[in-house]
């Protein structure tokens, strides 16, 4: 399977970058690929591999130690404290937001780290992140994120805020020729999946229903094999390379040869700490995501239930 060639428009809908970026990742020795006549072409595991070392932020790491040679020229807005805003999560919508943030006149320096929930949360209660993001299901409560929050930043006040709501669901190959409905269905001999990493929002999904159902995932044909990112698992389904995986509906719009099974709306929700509620850089936060300009820039694309958009919904 590793050996399907995808091209730069590929890989470029994958990393959500530009297609002339891919390229300038290839000259700067950090994205393998290589030619077929003319055209260059990339294999699934390189393109993992480079999201796997660009997760410049791991839990408990300080920020001084984050290596910041890549990142382009940044002039600082004049009210900005100088010190680095760092948000974590990996959907398109974070990317869009700390573009605002740096050109809001409250705005800071707003850097990225594409690490999962359960990480970001553990990022956030060591102190190398500002903000944190989740999308983490509590099957006991039913809840989302809340019962996460408490339970991984003892001690420490926080505020939520609501970004947006997104459908989780299964990639199955077009047609669904397996008749993949439910979560029990993965335990059928006849399935292979495809698994997220541990601590993303999706394998904690996954792993709280197969709790609930008391199913063990070793006995689940292809639960060990992970990857790291949502268009990856579902253009492995797309391509054959295993019958079911678990992700947003957003993404299978954007996969040939791929269905989409609904399973459940989630909620993805910004975290931050009292202490910094009242900071410019979170109240510019707050000010952008209820401006009508930045919710424009979703309303047109399919997947986001923006309606709850920048309310706070819980302060623990």
């Amino acid at each position: 399977m590793d050996n399907i060639a995808l091209t730069a428009q590929d890989v470029a809908d994958m990393l959500k970058i530009a297609k002339n970026t891919v390229y300038e990742l290839i000259k700067r020795d950090e994205l393998n690929s290589y030619k077929v006549g003319r055209k260059v072409r990339f294999t699934l595991s390189d393109v993992e591999a480079y999201i796997a070392r660009s997760k410049c932020i791991q839990p408990a790491i300080p920020v001084d130690e984050i290596d910041k040679s890549e990142e382009p020229p940044f002039h600082p807005n004049p009210k900005s404290t100088g010190k680095d805003f760092i948000i974590c999560g990996q959907d398109l919508m974070l990317d869009v937001l700390s573009s605002h943030i740096e050109k809001h006149p409250q705005g800071v320096r707003a850097l990225r780290s594409y690490i999962g929930s359960y990480n970001s949360l553990v990022a956030l209660y060591h102190g190398t992140v500002q903000v944190a993001t989740a999308h983490l299901w509590d099957g006991d409560t039913g809840e989302y994120n809340v019962p996460f929050v408490r339970r991984l930043l003892p001690g420490i006040p926080t505020v939520i805020i609501h970004l947006t709501c997104r459908v989780q669901g299964f990639y199955v190959a077009q047609g669904n020729p397996k008749s993949i409905k439910t979560w029990s269905d993965l335990i059928r001999p006849d399935i292979t999946m495809i698994n997220r990493e541990k601590g993303s929002g999706s394998r904690i999904l996954l792993d709280e229903h197969f709790r609930l159902l008391g199913i063990n995932g070793n006995t689940i044909n292809g639960y060990h094999r992970e990857s790291q990112s949502h268009f990856a698992v579902a253009s492995t389904v797309g391509r054959g390379g295993a019958d079911v995986a678990l992700g947003q509906e957003k993404v299978a719009k954007q996969v040939k040869s791929v269905d989409f099974i609904p399973l459940q709306t989630e909620r993805y929700d910004l975290v931050i700490k009292r202490e910094d509620f009242d900071s410019p850089a979170v109240q510019a936060i707050l000010a952008i995501l209820n401006s009508e300009e930045f919710k424009l820039e979703f309303e047109g694309i399919e997947g986001y239930d923006i309606s709850e958009m920048g309310k706070i919904i819980a302060e623990i």
